[in-house]
């Protein structure tokens, strides 16, 4: 009898511990979700102000975004998002979201800033895992290749110039390493082809992929307690660019399903 008392009373312990630690959690995740967001949104906000910067637009970026899939732009099916600079009201530029499918060590992840003339404003890696010491010169962190793309358009340069010199190209490969220049190089050239095919579209088309996720989340959060900010933070949280911010957030949205919303 005194050890089925024992044992009782371990199991109610036990419960009561279990209980007290999924609160302590589902309270932590409330009191940290705005903070979340918050951080995100001051994270990419400064990304694209490096390459637009304020004095330069005077709308929210970080809300006039189209979201976009193109397999010219991200290799495959994904959804990227495409941010819109306008001051008073007239288009400045559009950053994209462009993935390099073949870098050596697989996905680079860049965004692309062109302005409304066609002429790039400038190029950022954001995301990358090639080789220290040599692929990663891609990053401007570690060189000033990079900047080779500011001021570049496709009417500056022809089709051909467009690779690596070793290719016959415009721009400089590094030492020990061409697969992963080449990678960015014909990346940003597909950037820019997409946006001068596509450049009134991009600037007149409203924002309305926003709505169409959020619609999309709360019915797959049908029956979960959900409140309109941790819908936000998961609408966030939409393209492989957004997963790679998204450290920390256990929610995830079907990428394929926002390609599909997308270009519906």
């Amino acid at each position: 009898m005194p050890l089925f008392k024992n044992m009782l009373i371990s199991a109610l312990l036990l419960g009561v511990f279990a209980i007290a630690g999924t609160g302590m959690v589902s309270l932590t995740y409330e009191r940290t979700i705005d903070r979340i967001a918050a951080n995100h949104r001051a994270t990419l906000l400064k990304s694209l102000h490096e390459l637009i910067p304020p004095a330069r637009h005077d709308n929210d970026m970080f809300s006039d975004t189209l979201q976009v899939s193109d397999p010219a732009l991200s290799g495959g099916k994904q959804a990227v998002n495409i941010y819109r600079a306008r001051k008073n009201g007239k288009p400045v530029a559009a950053i994209i979201e462009t993935i390099a499918p073949d870098g050596y060590n697989g996905n680079i992840y860049l965004l692309v800033a062109i302005n409304y003339n066609g002429q790039l404003a400038g190029v950022r890696v954001v995301n990358h895992r090639e080789t220290p010491g040599l692929g990663d010169a891609i990053d401007l962190s570690h060189s000033n290749w990079i900047l080779a793309f500011n001021g570049k358009s496709l009417d500056n340069l022809k089709a051909g110039q467009w690779a690596v010199k070793r290719d016959g190209g415009y721009f400089d490969q590094f030492t020990g390493a061409t697969i992963t220049p080449r990678a960015v190089v014909k990346a940003v050239h597909n950037s820019l082809i997409y946006f001068n095919q596509h450049r009134d579209e991009i600037f007149s088309k409203e924002a309305l992929i926003n709505s169409a996720v959020r619609g999309e989340v709360l019915s797959l959060t049908k029956g979960r307690t959900m409140n309109a900010k941790h819908c936000e933070i998961i609408m966030l949280y939409a393209s492989p660019f957004d997963k790679l911010r998204a450290n920390g957030i256990n929610q995830r949205f079907p990428n394929n399903t926002l390609a599909e919303e997308s270009s519906a």
